[in-house]
């Protein structure tokens, strides 16, 4: 009879603990719950200092660019109507696609820009050493001097003059090409040079040297080549124009 009743006794006091032991943890689970209440609403407290403040920094610039928009349109609402922005703002929606296409396009004149930039800086540099080299070459001052022939020509030729040339260039370039040719060409530097020498040496015109110099074959061809040249020349003169 003694076993039953002691352990009646002991059955509350078990009971008791297991509900102060379930108690504590509520309790701890209430205080982590308050703890995290408590930081949620430092959290939300710190978030709405921080809007504020950025509201405080925000008020002054959007007031700043509320007065400048207010005075620019001021500046314009004589030229601007609230139906013509309506109208532009449609039809800018209208032809998004375009502008789209547009920016798109514009992109990628950027690229090629951005790509042929080097290449361009490239070009310009050798097209001013180009330029330095012609000018320490005289290729300018060649230009200056057939600038100043022409103007020369332009002043002293009349229009008829002008038109008389015109009609006589092809027969001018054909003597001038046949002029050119490398047998005559050297042929006149030759005697030049030649003539050059023959004129420094003292010279005799007395009819004894004259004579003497007749006895010389090469004087004797060149008296008959001029005779046939004064020929040719007697001819040409001869004939009607």
């Amino acid at each position: 009879m003694d076993l039953p009743t002691g352990a009646a006794v002991t059955d509350p006091t078990a009971e008791l603990h297991r509900k102060l032991d379930l108690l504590t943890d509520q309790m701890q689970q209430l205080s982590q719950q308050t703890l995290l209440l408590a930081e949620q609403a430092r959290r939300a407290e710190r978030a709405s200092q921080e809007r504020a403040e950025l509201m405080r920094d925000l008020t002054p610039i959007a007031n700043d660019l509320f007065r400048l928009s207010v005075e620019q349109l001021e500046e314009v609402q004589e030229y601007v109507d609230l139906a013509d922005l309506l109208r532009l703002a449609k039809r800018m929606l209208r032809n998004g696609h375009n502008i789209e296409k547009m920016l798109d396009q514009l992109e990628s004149v950027m690229d090629l820009l951005q790509t042929a930039g080097p290449l361009s800086d490239e070009m310009f540099g050798k097209a001013v050493t180009l330029l330095q080299q012609a000018e320490q070459r005289g290729y300018f001052r060649l230009a200056q001097g057939g600038t100043r022939i022409v103007d020369n020509i332009v002043t002293s030729f009349t229009g008829d003059d002008i038109d008389r040339l015109g009609d006589n260039v092809v027969l001018m370039l054909n003597t001038v090409k046949d002029m050119t040719q490398p047998e005559i060409l050297g042929f006149i530097r030759g005697l030049m040079a030649q003539a050059e020498v023959e004129v420094a040496k003292p010279v005799d015109t007395s009819l004894p040297a004259l004579l003497g110099q007749m006895r010389d074959p090469d004087v004797r061809r060149g008296l008959t080549l001029t005779m046939r040249v004064l020929k040719l020349v007697g001819a040409q003169a001869n004939q009607k124009p």
